[in-house]
């Protein structure tokens, strides 16, 4: 809404290129005027570093050309400043809206950031089809439906989907096995399922397991229970005891859902709790997903800020991020109070369309549930201290084994993968003093056409040849790897040094380490090399230009660690070739026939049974199936025979 509305201001001439810093935004403030809006703050490279929203923005932007009473953060950000841009908005709600859309596509140096954005999932009740089907829903709600959520993991989803269809027996089913289905399936054996594909149940009375499920996912849990309680007893007294059997199963599903919450819930039937805990210049931010009355899990964040931020300032900026994109529930509760919390419920509520409340509770209910939240935070970030302590101890270590200036912050890993040249695939990983970084990790299908099927050298050379002159063409800084790792040996090495030297990189000059991390071997009596089998798991053989191949200590943390990300390289790369494999298995010739789409697809299939018959068939035959018309048929003919 704010993107639609804002709009660039350009006031006056342009300031001399000669200004930097608070010469520069006492210029720019000359032109400003006193109305709402958004202000960038970029440094001589164009690199964005800072974004703000203010009420006025000549009054906010004048305080940055006031020579005292700034941190030592600020001074540093605005003498950094080499150009300033704006957006004016209609209102402050509408700045702060646009605020937190641009620090999320921009991710600025000085702002507090949101790092792990990825979507919640959600419990789908899918109505576009006569046995509406639950199931696990990510992204864009475009399907017909009830949505049911957010949950903090798959985990939790995955859980309460399995106790929801123990207790209300919809299928989860898609619509094509439901189609084809001509005997009920493992999950009705296993009463998980009513049958609905077979004509087990009738559609009114699963209709009616629907409504059921749709009441208990709105919070009346105790209404559905009664109901089937009283449904239970008819049955006993009826001497229907199988009947009353299953829904006894029904009830026991629905106890433990209720039951097997981490928090007590009572008096709070839909909410997001958001507890900080700040520390040594880290904060963690503990959000708890409440609907219907019950917990629906938590996930602990660890936002990227400077270490003078105050709790307050972080909470209302992580709160402003992290609902850009996603609909606030009515109620949510805190433990610090945020920074501008009117302004933040004001902006949500004009989000979400109705009224939304930000509580900092100080006795009660509410206050034990976000007290229990506050703990949680404390001890998540507490783990994550002392993991980050040894991180940078092994780092440190790594440093002195490979004989680096620095500990290094940026690690690529690289292997490949693939069964005789089929389906190759390389991968590349990527770790740091945060640990693995999994949003830059990256999979290469490999496409030369001349490379030897199994030509693992030739892998590697596509692969980093990709990698580093992309990196050479962006210039981009910051992906610039202070170490690369290569899953080989000598050969492997070599063919990475000549993918350097071929693109004019020399990576000592540019500040990056190449190794590659073999098995480790040693020469037998007789002068054979054979891998140390008594070594076991840690005869890995260091491979350098200019050294002679070493092993490491059997309890160095440098081995350890260069173990760990070599496997995790490992395991990246077989997962992309399965997945690839996988598609290039599944994958049948007559998705490739133009004007052949799905539905004349499962014609053609049933009529024919395979494929290989529907190439076979003369285009006569073709044309009886039904949807297929001659000039259709003639086609698909031709696709089979080269016409």
């Amino acid at each position: 809404m704010a993107d639609a509305d804002n709009e660039t201001l350009t006031c006056g001439d342009d300031p001399s290129p000669a200004l930097k810093g608070a010469a520069l935004i006492a210029d720019e403030v000359s032109r400003l005027p006193a109305r709402p809006g958004v202000y960038r703050m970029l440094n001589d490279a164009g690199d964005v570093l800072y974004v703000g929203k203010a009420k006025s923005l000549k009054a906010r932007v004048s305080s940055y050309a006031k020579s005292g009473g700034h941190s030592n953060r600020i001074m540093r950000m605005i003498s950094e400043t080499a150009r300033m841009e704006f957006a004016l908005t209609a209102t402050e709600t509408e700045a702060l809206l646009l605020e937190a859309n641009l620090i999320k596509q921009l991710k600025p140096r000085y702002n507090v950031i949101f790092r792990d954005d990825k979507s919640f999932a959600y419990i789908l009740i899918a109505e576009d089809h006569a046995a509406p089907q639950i199931l696990k829903h990510r992204g864009a709600r475009k399907r017909k439906g009830a949505y049911y959520g957010p949950f903090a993991s798959a985990g939790a989803v995955n859980r309460t989907l399995n106790t929801l269809q123990k207790a209300f027996l919809l299928r989860s089913c898609t619509d094509s096995v439901y189609e084809s289905r001509t005997r009920p399936c493992l999950l009705h054996q296993i009463k998980r399922c009513a049958g609905p594909c077979v004509g087990l149940i009738g559609e009114e009375d699963y209709k009616a397991l629907v409504a059921e499920a749709k009441t208990f996912l709105d919070g009346d849990s105790q209404a559905v229970q009664q109901a089937l309680s009283a449904e239970m007893e008819a049955a006993a007294a009826a001497l229907d005891f199988e009947r009353a059997a299953r829904l006894r199963d029904r009830i026991r599903a629905l106890t433990y859902v209720q039951g097997s919450q981490d928090i007590n819930a009572e008096g709070v039937a839909e909410a997001d709790v958001f507890a900080i805990h700040a520390e040594g210049g880290q904060s963690c931010v503990q959000v708890v997903f409440f609907r219907a009355g019950q917990n629906w899990g938590n996930h602990a964040y660890f936002p990227k800020h400077d270490r003078e931020e105050e709790p307050g300032a972080i909470l209302s900026a992580f709160m402003a991020q992290f609902y850009d994109g996603r609909t606030p529930p009515a109620l949510l509760i805190v433990n610090v109070e945020p920074d501008q919390a009117p302004l933040l419920a004001e902006a949500f509520t004009l989000r979400a369309e109705r009224k939304v409340t930000i509580l900092a509770p100080q006795r009660g209910e509410k206050k034990s549930i976000v007290d229990a939240a506050a703990m949680n935070a404390r001890e998540a970030l507490m783990r994550r201290m002392a993991e980050s302590a040894s991180q940078q101890k092994t780092l440190q270590r790594l440093a002195e084994v490979l004989a680096l200036e620095a500990p290094p912050r940026r690690i690529e890993v690289f292997d490949n993968s693939h069964i005789s040249g089929a389906n190759a695939v390389g991968a590349m990983i990527v770790a740091g003093p945060d640990g693995f970084e999994k949003k830059h990790y990256r999979k290469y299908t490999i496409k030369s056409e001349t490379l030897t099927p199994g030509d693992d050298f030739a892998m590697m050379r596509e692969v980093l040849t990709r990698r580093f002159s992309r990196m050479m063409k962006d210039g981009e800084e910051e992906t610039r790897p202070d170490l690369v790792v290569i899953d080989g040996g000598k050969g492997q090495l070599s063919a990475a040094l000549k993918v350097f030297e071929d693109l004019g990189l020399d990576p000592i000059g540019e500040g990056i380490a190449v190794i590659g991390v073999a098995k480790g071997r040693r020469e037998t009596d007789s002068g054979e090399r054979r891998v140390d089998r008594t070594m076991g798991a840690t005869g890995e053989q260091i491979v350098m230009p200019g050294r002679e191949p070493f092993l490491l200590g059997p309890r160095d943390p440098a081995l350890f660690f260069l173990q760990r990300v070599r496997d995790e390289a490992h395991r990246f790369a077989i997962g992309a070739h399965r997945a690839k494999r996988a598609k290039t298995i599944s994958a049948n010739p007559v998705d490739d026939i133009p004007g052949v789409g799905p539905g004349r697809k499962r014609a053609l299939l049933n009529h024919f049974g395979s494929a290989k018959a529907i190439a076979r068939a003369k285009p006569e035959d073709l044309a009886a199936v039904e949807g297929v018309s001659e000039a259709l048929a003639q086609r698909i003919y031709d696709f089979f025979h080269g016409g």
